[in-house]
């Protein structure tokens, strides 16, 4: 995840080891690619073991740093040697537009554990014709409660542009996805016409002229570990930054900050298969098995990143559950990002967000 940096690992898995039920023949065997660290970890136990264990297919397990050139490198050459990919959505969108991704039936998902069919029970936009995304990961607003004792206490997203009742720095990521929703959702746009309004020269100045009344009092971060750092060092009061950073943030290092899920803006992240990979049918096989309800419902013991999957909160203790992006309380007013609009105008937004920050 391009949101997010894990130390890397590799690692091998044979399902010999793990004495499984052999259900399929021992030489059976997928590359699964994903991102290191804290992250891998969570599939492994989640998916990976207990997949060996029903199916005796050997996993062998690789990192990457993300994107498609790799995927495209080896699909190029015809020589696909990646069964499954851990990609984030807008790769997954760009991938598949370029033919990079092999199909995915969606009629292949097995229904929730409470009957729901998958299609309901997935929340809009996890199933892609090309992936079924298994996490969401969101960017939210932190405070470090400290900075506000015996002062009111920011609990809501229109709080971030108001430096009367809430003075102090802020630090936002250095993109104009997600500050520019943010912004004209604090400046009254509903949710549902925040893409439609951008899309004209009218709305991109209303958000501009939002972000433009906080500008003097933003600092910008670029990596992920560094709006924690900031908010413990305090730097800056409050801060966009990822959940899973300030979960382990307040719960490792006892940090004293507060997540305002109000408006949280989520992302997802899912299985992808690479165009020509030899072992399609497996790696379908493995998709099944790692979207159902348990598996995704047990990966969030290991890493605070929402299922996908509406069924798999009843399965999560309520303390990890408060935790989680997709936490019925904390999902409520949870704004995704539209990666497929995303993808048709990054690039001139971009220019403009970068001419923004120079004026």
């Amino acid at each position: 995840m391009s949101r997010k940096t894990f130390t890397p690992l590799a690692l091998l898995i044979s399902g010999m080891l793990l004495g499984t039920s052999g259900a399929v023949n021992a030489e059976d065997k997928l590359t699964v690619v994903s991102w290191g660290g804290a992250f891998t970890h969570s599939q492994v136990e989640a998916y990976h073991k207990p997949f060996i264990a029903e199916t005796g297919v050997e996993l062998v397990s690789e990192d990457f740093s993300g994107g498609l050139a790799e995927i495209k490198a080896q699909v190029e050459a015809n020589k696909v040697r990646w069964d499954l990919v851990s990609l984030d959505k807008p790769d997954i969108v760009r991938g598949c537009a370029e033919g990079l991704l092999e199909p995915v039936d969606p009629s292949i998902l097995p229904a929730g554990s409470d009957g729901t069919p998958a299609t309901e029970d997935f929340i809009p936009g996890a199933i892609h014709e090309c992936a079924v995304n298994t996490i969401v990961v969101s960017t939210v607003l932190t405070i470090n409660e400290e900075a506000f004792k015996g002062k009111p206490v920011p609990t809501k997203l229109t709080d971030l542009f108001d430096l009367n009742q809430y003075p102090g720095r802020r630090a936002l990521q250095k993109m104009p996805q997600g500050n520019l929703e943010w912004a004209l959702i604090a400046d009254g746009v509903s949710p549902d016409k925040v893409y439609e309004t951008l899309e004209t020269t009218e709305g991109r100045a209303r958000a501009f002229a939002k972000l433009d009344t906080i500008k003097p009092q933003v600092v910008w971060w670029t990596t992920g570990a560094q709006p924690p750092q900031m908010l413990a060092d305090k730097e800056v009061v409050m801060a966009s930054a990822f959940n899973g950073r300030i979960h382990s943030a307040t719960e490792e290092e006892g940090q004293p900050f507060k997540i305002i899920w109000d408006h949280q803006l989520g992302y997802m992240n899912g299985w992808a298969i690479p165009k020509g990979s030899p072992n399609t049918k497996l790696a379908l096989e493995f998709i099944k098995f790692s979207s159902g309800t348990k598996p995704l419902a047990d990966q969030a013991k290991y890493v605070a990143y929402g299922p996908t999957r509406k069924s798999s909160s009843a399965q999560i203790s309520d303390k990890i559950l408060a935790s989680l992006p997709t936490a019925p309380n904390n999902f409520k007013t949870a704004f995704l990002i539209d990666d497929e609009w995303w993808s048709d105008y990054a690039d001139e937004l971009n220019e403009e967000f970068n001419t923004w920050l120079l004026n």
